[in-house]
């Protein structure tokens, strides 16, 4: 895989990996709870085949800072601070679950900065039913900071009602991904989302579960390489 690099995003320093040629239009991928930029290695080639892409490591995870304080909004304002700090601009942006909401924000936020939006089984801002509760820390060392999973727990169990208003405010085409009914993911639910996107298509990978790039990588890059396409 390719070497991490770090680059300092505020209060955060961020690690991230880079494939592809220099001059290749930019890609970024934001991981999901828990992961880190190494959870795209089974799809990564066949996209830096087309694009120079770039895998950070969210904040509280893998090799980026641990600082404690999590949040979706956070997380879509370090991803934002990342584009900016590398000077990238217009970029492909493609996100799984925790990592396809802070797409989802950033791309509502800053509509200039992404030509292409792919949402991965991305959680909807609505109440999760029952109630979801944080399990107990694992014993031993963990890839990643647990009060992330706690900071995600309790926005997902009472989201702020506003983040309905942010599929409307997407201007980028956007390709919503389900992993059909297997996934824990109400598939209505994705449904509801790309109707609420301007210019949005919904693609479901039916058994793929909510790991739809790890369990069915060729599907999944087949969705994403015909999206991203000139």
């Amino acid at each position: 895989m390719s070497d991490v690099r770090k680059v300092q995003v505020g209060e955060v320093q961020l690690a991230y990996r880079v494939w592809g040629e220099e001059d290749a239009p930019p890609a970024v991928l934001l991981h999901c709870l828990g992961e880190d930029g190494e959870d795209w290695r089974g799809v990564v080639g066949r996209l830096a085949g087309t694009h120079r892409v770039y895998a950070p490591d969210q904040r509280g995870h893998g090799r980026s800072d641990w600082p404690g304080a999590y949040g979706f909004e956070r997380w879509r304002d370090d991803a934002i601070g990342f584009l900016e700090a590398l000077g990238l601009e217009r970029v492909a942006l493609i996100g799984h679950s925790l990592g396809a909401v802070a797409a989802l924000l950033l791309a509502a936020e800053r509509p200039e900065l992404v030509d292409r939006l792919v949402l991965e089984e991305v959680p909807v801002p609505l109440p999760a039913e029952p109630p979801q509760e944080v399990p107990e820390q694992p014993a031993g060392p963990q890839p990643f900071d647990w009060h992330a999973k706690a900071a995600v727990v309790a926005e997902r169990n009472a989201p702020d009602p506003v983040w309905w208003d942010a599929p409307a405010k997407v201007t980028a085409p956007t390709l919503v991904i389900g992993g059909g009914e297997s996934s824990h993911i109400p598939q209505a639910h994705l449904a509801d989302l790309a109707e609420r996107i301007p210019d949005a298509r919904l693609v479901t990978v039916e058994g793929a579960g909510h790991l739809v790039h790890e369990e069915r990588p060729g599907e999944f890059l087949a969705a994403v390489t015909s999206f991203l396409a000139p």
